[in-house]
């Protein structure tokens, strides 16, 4: 049942998760330093020119090397690759250096690290980034894409990872 009030925010937690996503690692490399993310919130923005959107938690101020860096790498993962996405959940407590250390990474346009084997990676320069409550939207150009095998991707759902 709908209700016209306030929406609590355990309620509105409850509902986003029964909005399906795929699972994405968002990457920076630069004079800031290295740093990689899993995330659900991204998408594509537009086709001319090619723009994607990355929502980061900016309370986290570790999330600042993005803007610093000024660019970014959008890493989509297929089912196989649920590993990676824990350790950059942060789940399994590794350092940024050892999550890396379980991917095959390499620089293509921007210097931020694109995963090899991704079902699809989206190389880009940061060009706008917006504050919105508790999160940082960034805003990229995208300078490089790769496409991988057409492998089952890696969906979270219901506050779980599942396969399609």
């Amino acid at each position: 049942m709908l209700k016209d009030t306030a929406v609590e925010p355990r309620i509105y937690r409850d509902a986003m998760a029964r909005f399906a996503g795929a699972v994405h690692v968002v990457t920076t490399d630069g004079e800031a330093g290295r740093r990689g993310v899993t995330v659900i919130a991204a998408c594509s923005v537009s086709d001319g020119p090619p723009t994607i959107l990355v929502c980061l938690n900016r309370e986290n101020e570790a999330n600042d090397v993005f803007r610093d860096n000024g660019v970014f790498s959008l890493n989509t993962l297929t089912d196989a690759q649920k590993p990676l996405a824990d350790a950059f959940s942060g789940l399994t407590g590794l350092a940024q250096d050892e999550r890396f250390a379980l991917g095959a990474w390499e620089a293509v346009s921007t210097g931020a690290p694109v995963l090899k084997d991704a079902a699809a990676a989206f190389d880009c320069d940061l060009v706008d980034a917006k504050d919105l409550a508790t999160h940082r939207v960034y805003f990229g150009r995208v300078r490089a894409v790769r496409i991988g095998d057409s492998l089952s991707p890696l969906i979270y759902y219901n506050r779980a990872y599942r396969l399609l």
